[in-house]
């Protein structure tokens, strides 16, 4: 499944990157969040609870950076085990364009699921990653507000 979208968000392109990889951040933007570590420069653990349909899992993963060419591209890559409900794994592109006091954030994401969560149909699961995305990014430009 492959979502994409591009948003604007206030702020200049150097505080929406910036904010974009503080860990505190983050932990207050991703729904469901429980946990968020930083364990390197390029290295997350998150621990995160989800409802797709029915089945409602925690999951626990980790997420890596790609920041060569940062600030105006980030990509990321992640992956989450929910036990029995199966697992997930993902990643992402993230392309910001500098707009004066608004940065052009455009997003292409992909991800994959197994186990029970697969049995739940794609149309489904896109829905609710839509909807997640939607969710982290509104959080986002919340927080870039205030």
């Amino acid at each position: 499944m492959n979502i994409a979208d591009e948003l604007s968000i206030p702020g200049n392109l150097k505080q929406v990157y910036s904010n974009l990889i503080d860990p505190e951040i983050l932990k207050r933007c991703i729904p469901g969040c429980e946990e968020l570590e930083k364990i390197s420069e390029t290295e997350y653990t998150a621990k995160v609870v989800l409802k797709i349909g029915p089945v409602k899992a925690k999951f626990s993963g980790n997420v890596t950076l790609d920041t060569k060419a940062a600030p105006t591209n980030l990509s990321l890559e992640g992956a989450g085990d929910g036990g029995l409900a199966g697992f997930a794994k993902g990643g992402a592109d993230v392309e910001l364009i500098d707009h004066g006091d608004k940065t052009i954030l455009r997003y292409s994401a992909k991800a994959e699921t197994g186990g029970k969560i697969a049995q739940l149909g794609a149309r489904l699961i896109e829905s609710t990653a839509k909807k997640l995305a939607k969710k982290f990014f509104g959080n986002f430009e919340e927080i870039m507000l205030t």
